[in-house]
């Protein structure tokens, strides 16, 4: 008779810590959701960026700087893959 008290109980322990664990995260949740929209309607809107008219480099500099970029880094891919011996 013990034992089927003591399971008794031991389910009724385990609904209360399930209900409580669900409770808490629920209020979670909510809590979450509810700050996240306080914060999007509080928060400034982004100002739009004003693409630069007339001001910044030439695009024929931006294709040699690319160019150079791309010797440099095959240049570092070749010397890496004939220092490091293969396996």
């Amino acid at each position: 008779m013990q034992d089927l008290q003591l399971l008794q109980d031991g389910l009724a322990l385990m609904g209360v810590g399930m209900g409580f664990v669900f409770v808490f995260l629920t209020v979670l949740v909510v809590a979450t959701t509810l700050m996240s929209l306080i914060v999007r309607r509080l928060a400034p809107k982004p100002s739009a960026v004003q693409p630069a008219t007339g001001q910044g480099v030439a695009p024929s500099a931006d294709r040699a700087d690319d160019a150079e970029l791309m010797a440099v880094i095959s240049t570092a891919v070749h010397r890496y893959r004939h220092r490091r011996p293969r396996h």
